[in-house]
């Protein structure tokens, strides 16, 4: 199938690495143009390179906080000159499983709860606002949220609250924007590898995958991959799973 990807152009946020490299990494294979997005520089100017050079397209790499509005717009301003426009974006960056480590009320701090939701949460809200009106102009776009499976879990409060909040902004943005021409979803990712994953970590996680293993963080970019083109017009507002499978619970 054509994604129709070709001449699109993409932000992702915390691009430089695991899933949001291998996210731009797949948009750029199927002939996007892309801006990363993270915080450390060197890291940034590295993956642009290496998946430029790979993919032929053009890689760009900018620092952004996605914590700080004053940034965030910088980042869609000098995003929009250097590609001449915006027409995806992913929203990733957030610190995988979160800041907290919390499993229990007595272990939860303020200060955590609030550095979280403000990166992951009201982070891709500032980075959505910030990007919404290009996308308008163009009458077309898409933005895909990655959330995390701790949603449909207990056990990490502050976890399952960040990754709920993401659903819940996703389903507003996409009654609000579906109308004008632009999807917005969100893609729950489970246990998932990447660079830094540790091959016994991954053997503790395969019992709960219904197909027997973690996914790799390329796995996970086909479907965002998916949801980002024009092909992917009937799913709008909705969550799209994509962790392997979890064994026993049904989700209807």
């Amino acid at each position: 199938m054509d994604l129709e990807l070709t001449g699109k152009r993409a932000i992702v946020t915390g691009g430089s690495r695991g899933i949001g490299k291998a996210i731009a990494r797949e948009l750029a294979r199927e002939g996007a143009d892309v801006v990363i997005a993270a915080r450390g520089k060197d890291k940034l100017e590295a993956t642009a390179a290496e998946l430029s050079a790979e993919t032929g397209r053009r890689v760009v790499p900018l620092v952004v906080d996605t914590g700080n509005e004053t940034s965030v717009n910088a980042l869609v301003e000098r995003a929009v000159a250097a590609l001449g426009g915006v027409d995806i974006l992913v929203n990733n960056a957030a610190l995988p499983g979160g800041i907290s480590p919390a499993t229990r009320l007595d272990q939860i701090l303020d200060e955590q709860v609030i550095e979280d939701i403000n990166i992951k949460v009201v982070g891709y809200l500032r980075t959505a606002r910030a990007v919404a009106p290009h996308l308008v102009a163009n009458g077309w776009g898409r933005i895909i949220n990655i959330g995390g499976l701790a949603v449909r879990k207990t056990g990490r409060p502050v976890a399952t609250l960040r990754n709920v909040g993401v659903a819940a902004i996703t389903k507003n943005l996409a009654d609000e924007l579906g109308p004008k021409g632009i999807n917005v979803t969100v893609v729950h990712p489970g246990a998932t590898r990447t660079e830094r994953t540790r091959s016994e970590s991954e053997q503790d996680l395969a019992a709960s995958v219904s197909i027997g293993r973690i996914v790799d963080a390329r796995e996970v970019a086909y479907v965002v991959a998916f949801l980002a083109s024009p092909r992917s017009v009937a799913i709008n507002g909705d969550a799209v799973v994509a962790g392997g499978g979890s064994v026993g619970p049904i989700y209807y």
